[in-house]
Order: C-alpha cells, then structure tokens, then sequence
C-alpha cells in the first residue's frame, strides 16, 4: 500500500482515470456491437449509420489514449469492408 501522501493521491488519481477509460472504453465497444449487430443481421443501411457513428468514437477513444491508433484504423478499415461487402 502507498506510504507516502504523494504516493496516496496518485492511487487515488489513477482509480478515477481508470474508472473513466473504463466507460469510454465500454461505450465505444457499444457502438463496434452496433455496427456487427447490423453486418449480421444483413442491414446495409443500419450498419452504415452506425459505423458512421462508431468511427468518430473510436477517434476520440484514440485521442484520449485508450486505443492505440493503429488499432482504431485497423478496427474501423475491417468493419467498413465488412459494410461495403453487404448486399
């Protein structure tokens, strides 16, 4: 356990950043579910209105730090071939 208040506060930062990615990093996996959920299910049209909202979120996941931006790129290039193959 920290010892010092320095080493106190730090721990108690470090629970609040977590709780936060934690949440931006479970709402842009809602938006990536939107997206398969609407691949699957055949909707071209679905999965192209939630791939056009799931990409900004993932950008500003990136901006923040929680996704690498290669990561982000790969994710939004595979789920935008994946939309463009429906139909």
């Amino acid at each position: 356990m920290a010892n010092t208040s320095s080493a106190k506060k730090n721990v108690r930062k470090m629970a609040r950043k977590t709780a936060v990615n934690k949440a931006r990093r479970s709402s842009v996996r809602t938006f990536l579910r939107r997206v398969e959920d609407a691949i699957t299910a055949g909707d071209k049209t679905a999965a192209t209105a939630a791939l056009k909202d799931a990409e900004p979120a993932m950008m500003r996941a990136v901006s923040k730090g929680i996704f690498h931006k290669n990561t982000a790129s790969r994710k939004i290039s595979r789920l935008n071939k994946r939309v463009k193959a429906i139909g």
